[in-house]
């Protein structure tokens, strides 16, 4: 597994991820939180090259205002 990043935001129904790197996960990847809980798919990727983030679609069953700060990884 690697990790991707931080939830650093909510905006529009998406958990918004600052990545830990230069390298990000695909469109469609799967994250995972730190209890290997499916959070939901990455569904863009936007900003500066150098820390990118991420946009997140999560699951119907993951509420949204708990995941802020939580790390999310990708397998």
């Amino acid at each position: 597994m690697k990790r991707v990043g931080e939830i650093v935001r909510t905006a529009q129904g998406l958990a918004i991820v600052r990545s830990s790197d230069d390298s990000h996960p695909r469109i469609g990847t799967e994250l995972l939180d730190s209890d290997l809980e499916t959070v939901g798919r990455v569904v863009d990727v936007f900003g500066p090259v150098d820390g990118p983030y991420i946009a997140v679609s999560p699951d119907r069953n993951v509420p949204l205002a708990t995941l802020l700060g939580e790390k999310l990884y990708a397998r």
